[in-house]
Parts: structure tokens; C-alpha cells; sequence
């Protein structure tokens, strides 16, 4: 199992860089399950949820699975806000 932790940052200017890191972690260390540790991020925007769906997405395609842990209830907020805490919690 690999274990990924997002930053205590998280806005626009880091999330395309952040994902296309974590992407390319997950392909070269093919994991069944990619635990994810939220906990530490204290600043983010909706680019977060982004980053975090996209992630999602791209285990989901090579056949892994995304666990998030550590949700903050702000991060939970806005995820429920948007629509998405449903896909985020069972991922």
C-alpha cells in the first residue's frame, strides 16, 4: 500500500503539478490501494477537490484503489458543497 500526504497548501498555482506528481508516483509504484492523508492541508481552494477527484480517477483507470484519510471538516464542507463528498468518502 502506498501512502500519499497533501500539503499543508493547496490552491490553483500548485494543484496541476501536485496531480501530475502523485499520477506519476502511482504508476510507477502500482499499488492495489493508495491511502491518502488529508490531514495536513490547511489552505486550499476548490482546486483541491479537483486534484483529489483526479487522482481518484486516474487509480480507478489502472485498476487501484484511493482511500482519503485525515479529512478536515472544512475540506469535508467544501466537498459536500460542491457536490462530490459521496465519490471522495468511498473512494
Amino acid at each position: 500500500m502506498s501512502v500519499l500526504k497533501l500539503p499543508h497548501t493547496l490552491l490553483h498555482e500548485q494543484a496541476d503539478a501536485c496531480l501530475a506528481q502523485w499520477v506519476t508516483h502511482c504508476r510507477t509504484n502500482a499499488q492495489p490501494s493508495v491511502v491518502l492523508d488529508a490531514s495536513a492541508l490547511v489552505e486550499f481552494d476548490s482546486s483541491a477537490l479537483a486534484v483529489l477527484l483526479g487522482l481518484r480517477r486516474a487509480l480507478s483507470v489502472q485498476g487501484s484503489a484511493l482511500q482519503i484519510t485525515g479529512m478536515t471538516p472544512r475540506l469535508r464542507e467544501l466537498a459536500s458543497l460542491y457536490g462530490v463528498l459521496g465519490l471522495l468518502e468511498q473512494a
